[in-house]
């Protein structure tokens, strides 16, 4: 992980797909979930989406608040 990833977690949105438009940050987790089985995409939205994964997974979604505050 790179903590410079954090706040591009809430700024970058969903590219396609069911939820386009939703910030990576507040995509649920079945659909994080899908992507951990099927394999997330190349790239910066890949990146994003397994660190996403990774923290809702491990009920860590709460790191993302002070930067929500902002």
């Amino acid at each position: 992980m790179r903590p410079e990833d954090l706040p591009l977690l809430l700024t970058r949105a969903m590219p396609y797909g069911k939820y386009k438009g939703t910030p990576i940050a507040d995509l649920p987790g079945n659909y994080l979930n899908w992507f951990a089985r099927e394999g997330f995409p190349k790239g910066e939205i890949g990146r994003l989406l397994a660190l996403m994964h990774e923290i809702d997974h491990n009920g860590l979604s709460s790191l993302l608040d002070p930067l929500r505050k902002r």
